[in-house]
């Protein structure tokens, strides 16, 4: 949302701040610059950890503070505090207002407004009492607990925040927004003999707890994390070598959002650091492959109204039936660039300058059903979930392995397999997909994404996919 009225209470009410003289702090800090803002935030945040039966942590922190950051050319000045005062926020105008020094350049226009109400603004962390919660913590205990003998540790937690922010920009304008996030993640380690394994499996969003809390909700969490650790249990060493691979909807869309998402980030391309860039209107994928990047769904752990320099989200294709379409951009590369932001400016908090960063990033429903991909497959892998991974924005270069996988022998599912790793090159990945199922799904709202030191939560989908003679790591004999 735009509305500052939400945040005008928080911002200046409470400290005591005026608003005309920050505002006038801002514009005068700018005076010159090519662009810039004043980024005010205030966030609440909780988490409680249960593990061996009890609870083993519990937390509750209040943060604030401001950023300031002016932008001249490609140079920016950013000064941060966490003190809220009018001195503070003079003391980090002047020390700003020296990187326009001897520069002529435009004012960067401000972002178009937007009343898009993509998310509640009511805070999690006041929904339910500290005693409910724990409760609801050993309740989960006991279920995963009373599923089977095997079940020998169970572990649970729960986090939520609640952040408000606010920018001023040096004409005046301003852009606020109330930022909810809740987060549930279990783990279910089973033994058999002397074999232990364990599986896992959470949920988010940015909505409250009630979504995620009732019976039915983080039973259905628990009996997923119990399902993948007796697969393991089950699970034989991972064959290595080229093969088909088959990934599964939903979260498997983590590898298209490393693989290649951060390369269609702006300030990669602009600086011609990226595996993609030069590429725009070339074909990069195969012919069907769509992907967009989109901020603007309705609860999603990505998404945002307004992103953190106040342009408005938007749903952004970057690969259109193969062809290179789009980049994620942030103002300031967008300028530099001679391109529009995308509303993908995006900071980790008040002390980190922004920077161009994923929202929700998933790739479009194909034609095929998933049946019809298995059997296409003589022999192969079908990776349903993923763990980490690691990837190299220059040359594109990526490694992940996966959590969950099965052997794919005449067009059947096999046996499980441990310890899989799919290895590749992201653009080249793309142009083996040769087949694209119709089952798209985003992920369950898990996501956390790291560059530069800076973590924001996003979200991934795709729908079923395969990928002809990809390289797996593996550890048969």
């Amino acid at each position: 949302m735009t509305d500052t009225s939400s945040t005008d209470e928080l911002f200046f009410e409470r400290t005591g701040m005026d608003r005309t003289r920050i505002e006038s702090e801002v514009a005068t800090a700018l005076e010159g610059a090519d662009d810039g803002e004043l980024f005010l935030e205030y966030c609440q945040s909780e988490g409680l950890g249960f593990d061996d039966g009890r609870l083993k942590s519990a937390s509750f922190d209040t943060t604030q503070g401001f950023g300031l950051r002016s932008v001249s050319g490609e140079a920016t000045g950013y000064a941060h505090a966490s003190e809220l005062s009018e001195a503070a926020i003079k003391r980090a105008a002047e020390t700003v207002s020296a990187v326009r020094a001897g520069h002529d350049g435009t004012i960067d226009i401000t972002p178009q407004r937007t009343n898009a109400t993509l998310y509640t603004d009511t805070n999690p962390l006041g929904e339910f009492e500290f005693a409910q919660k724990v409760k609801l913590l050993e309740d989960m205990n006991a279920y995963a607990r009373g599923l089977d003998s095997r079940v020998v540790q169970f572990s649970a937690s729960i986090s939520g925040e609640w952040q408000a922010v606010q920018i001023i920009r040096a004409d005046g304008d301003r852009r606020g927004d109330i930022r909810p996030m809740v987060r549930v993640n279990v783990s279910v380690v089973c033994a058999d003999g002397d074999r232990m394994e364990a599986g896992s499996h959470g949920t988010g969003g940015r909505t409250g707890y009630a979504t995620y809390i009732e019976p039915d909700a983080w039973q259905a969490q628990i009996d997923e994390a119990y399902r993948q650790a007796l697969v393991n249990l089950e699970s034989v060493p991972a064959p290595a070598g080229e093969m088909d691979v088959v990934l599964g909807p939903g979260w498997p869309g983590i590898l298209l959002h490393e693989a290649i998402g951060h390369g269609l980030e702006g300030d990669f391309n602009r600086k011609k650091t990226s595996a993609f860039a030069g590429l725009m209107g070339e074909r990069v994928a195969a012919p069907g492959v769509t992907v967009v990047d989109d901020g603007t769904l309705n609860d999603r752990r990505g998404s945002l109204a307004i992103d953190d320099e106040g342009t408005p989200t938007s749903s952004t294709v970057l690969i259109e039936d193969g062809i290179l379409t789009g980049y994620m951009q942030d103002r300031l590369n967008a300028r530099l660039m001679g391109m529009a932001p995308t509303g993908n400016g995006r900071r980790e908090s008040f002390a980190h300058a922004p920077m161009p960063r994923m929202t929700n990033t998933y790739m479009h429903d194909g034609d095929k059903d998933p049946e019809e991909i298995l059997k296409s497959v003589k022999k192969g892998l079908y990776a349903v979930n993923f763990g980490g991974g690691q990837v190299d924005i220059t040359s594109g270069k990526f490694v992940f392995s996966a959590s969950e996988a099965y052997l794919i022998e005449d067009g059947k599912i096999g046996a499980p397999v441990k310890g899989a790793t799919i290895i590749g090159n992201g653009p080249d990945v793309l142009t083996r997909v040769k087949m694209i199922g119709n089952d798209m799904k985003l992920d369950p709202g898990v996501g956390t994404c790291g560059k530069d030191g800076q973590g924001v939560p996003v979200g991934v989908g795709q729908p079923t996919l395969m990928i002809e003679n990809l390289t797996i790591g593996g550890t048969a004999a």
